[in-house]
C-alpha cells in the first residue's frame, strides 16, 4: 500500500464558526495505481487532495505514505519528506520564468545535490518520454499551455517520488493538449510504475485512470474501477455517476 488515509476530517474557522469539508474519509492507494478524484463544487476534493499532499494538515486522521505517518511529522521533517518523496502538478503550472524548461525540471534534483551526470541523464529520459526535449533551452514564455504543463509534468517526476499530487493538470488547456498530457502521464504510470492521485472535474481526464473516488459532502459517495473495461465504456460509467451528483464543476 502507498497511501492509506483514515478517517480523514478537516475543519476551518473557530469554535464559534467552524465548517468542516471532510467528514471522516477513508481512502487507500496501491502502489502504481493512477486514480482520481471527483466531486461537486465543494464536495472537499481540493480540500482532500490539499491533505493527502502534506499542503495542509488535518484536523483529526491519519495519513501514512509508504510506511510514513505524516500527521505525525513536524514542520522540518514533512518539508524533507515532501522534497524526497512527493510529486506536484498544478494547473498554473508554477515554472520559473528566470529558468529554461531544462533548469526548471531539474530543480528538484539540483535541491538534492544528485551529480551533474546523473541529472542529464534522466532529464533525457523523462524529457523524451514527455516529448519536450527539443525545447529544453526555451523559456516558459516561449511555451505553450500543453508544453507548460509538460514541462510541470517532467519536474514531477524526475526525482522518482514515491506519489505525484495532481491538481486539475489539465484545466487550462485546450483539448488537444489535454489528451497529450494524459496520455503522458498514462505512459509514465505504466512505464515507471508511478502512483498517481489526480483531482479533475473533468470526466474525460478522470476516464485515463484506473479507478475514480466520487466526494460529496465531504464523505465518499462511491468509487469506479475500471477494470477490464475500455476507457470509452469507462468514460460513460463515470459520466453517469457524475449526472446522479447533480455535475461536476471546478471547485474554488
Amino acid at each position: 500500500m502507498m497511501l492509506e488515509a483514515t478517517k480523514i476530517h478537516k475543519s476551518f474557522g473557530n469554535k464559534f464558526n467552524k465548517q468542516e469539508v471532510l467528514k471522516g474519509i477513508d481512502i487507500n492507494v496501491e502502489k502504481g495505481e493512477f486514480i482520481s478524484i471527483m466531486g461537486a463544487s465543494g464536495s472537499g476534493k481540493t480540500t482532500l487532495l490539499n491533505v493527502l499532499s502534506s499542503i495542509d494538515r488535518v484536523s483529526r486522521g491519519s495519513i501514512v505514505i509508504q510506511g510514513q505517518e505524516l500527521t505525525a511529522m513536524k514542520d522540518k521533517q514533512l518539508a524533507a519528506f515532501r522534497k524526497n518523496h512527493l510529486g506536484f502538478i498544478f494547473q498554473e503550472y508554477n515554472l520559473l520564468d528566470t529558468l529554461t524548461v531544462k533548469e526548471n525540471i531539474l530543480l528538484p534534483l539540483s535541491i538534492n545535490h544528485v551529480s551533474k551526470k546523473t541529472a542529464n541523464r534522466t532529464f533525457k529520459e523523462v524529457a523524451d518520454e514527455l516529448g519536450i526535449y527539443d525545447i529544453q533551452n526555451k523559456y516558459p514564455h516561449e511555451l505553450s499551455g500543453g508544453q507548460k504543463q509538460r514541462t510541470s509534468a517532467a519536474r514531477a517526476f524526475i526525482h522518482e517520488p514515491s506519489i505525484i499530487f495532481a491538481d486539475e493538470p489539465t484545466g487550462a488547456l485546450d483539448s488537444k493538449s489535454a489528451s497529450d498530457l494524459l496520455n503522458k502521464l498514462n505512459t509514465l504510470n505504466e512505464t515507471r510504475d508511478s502512483t498517481i492521485v489526480m483531482v479533475t472535474h473533468d470526466p474525460v481526464a478522470a476516464s485515463y485512470s484506473g479507478r475514480v473516488i466520487f466526494i460529496k459532502d465531504g464523505q465518499m459517495y462511491t468509487q469506479l474501477n475500471q477494470g477490464d473495461e475500455t476507457r470509452k465504456t469507462f468514460l460513460k460509467d463515470i459520466m453517469k455517476t457524475q449526472g446522479v451528483l447533480g455535475g461536476v464543476q471546478d471547485e474554488h
